[in-house]
């Protein structure tokens, strides 16, 4: 099969699954209580036309208790919401699609290890006070144009909470960035096409994702690299 075409049946795979699990999400509901409410919900997704590079940034805010804040604010729990993030991607897609970690990567995974979508370095964290950051470089993976390879693109999830404090409350900013990504479906085929399919998809996966964060049920580390 050729990399044209399994990067079409990928794409149309992708639009599928995405259909079937918000139909299924939708009909379950969540089962936690929302801890937060959501809102200032943004999205920018822009094609430097000159280069081919995408750039795509999702964000929300969260208004929530200081004191459950407090709690989290930690950075054990800054890498957890980084493995929330994968875990939210695995149920996305009903799990057909995966993350496999490694000590130096991680690998979005189609089914199975040759169906590599997306290999990115292990991330990188920043955090204080007021604000943090996981960030993981883009190695290579099927939907990574050959130019896009170890370039430094990078996918990263940030928090960044209001130093003010009203009743109790503080509103915290978080937001999924994708930048400098090189699409092959944009490379092999017309920009419309990488638009409606996995750009699309992307956004929508996204914004649920932020969505979900109400209930601040975040998952266990695969690493645990702060655990101690």
């Amino acid at each position: 099969m050729s990399d044209t075409l399994l990067a079409v049946v990928i794409a149309a795979a992708l639009i599928v699954l995405a259909l079937l699990a918000l139909l299924w999400r939708a009909l379950i509901g969540g089962r936690r209580p929302l801890v937060a409410a959501i809102g200032d919900a943004r999205s920018l997704t822009s094609l430097d036309d000159e280069t081919g590079a995408v750039r795509s940034l999702q964000s929300a805010v969260l208004t929530l208790p200081v004191e459950e804040l407090d709690l989290i604010w930690t950075p054990p729990y800054l890498e957890r919401l980084a493995r929330t993030y994968w875990r939210f991607l695995s149920r996305a897609t009903l799990g057909l699609i995966h993350v496999d970690y490694s000590e130096r990567q991680r690998s979005i995974v189609l089914l199975s290890q040759p169906l590599r979508l997306l290999t990115f370095h292990a991330p990188e964290y920043e955090m204080d006070r007021h604000h943090g950051l996981v960030r993981w470089g883009i190695a290579r993976g099927l939907l990574v144009a050959k130019r896009g390879r170890d370039d430094g693109g990078y996918l990263q999830v940030e928090v960044r909470r209001d130093p003010d404090e009203q009743d109790g409350q503080v509103k915290l900013q978080v937001s999924v960035e994708v930048s400098n990504f090189y699409p092959a479906l944009a490379s092999w085929l017309p920009r419309r096409f990488y638009d409606i399919t996995q750009s699309r998809i992307h956004v929508i996966v996204t914004n649920r994702f932020l969505r979900s964060l109400q209930r601040l049920d975040l998952a266990e580390s695969k690493i645990g690299q702060f655990k101690a």
